[in-house]
């Protein structure tokens, strides 16, 4: 997970970025786990991943 996206995000990372985020949020969500914690957590990534996509003006 990105700790730190900020209005500043370096678009030049984005490809390498929503991959990894992606891949953890499959991966989270393949789990099971359906804890409090857990669903934060998914909330989160898809936050930081909607954040890149509007940022940096990629088709969903």
């Amino acid at each position: 997970m990105i700790h730190n996206l900020e209005s500043n995000y370096n678009c030049a990372n984005a490809g390498e970025d929503l991959h990894q985020l992606k891949n953890e949020l499959a991966s989270l969500r393949s789990s099971g786990i359906e804890d409090e914690e857990s669903q934060q957590t998914i909330n989160r990534l898809e936050n930081q991943i909607s954040f890149i996509l509007n940022k940096c003006d990629i088709n969903h």
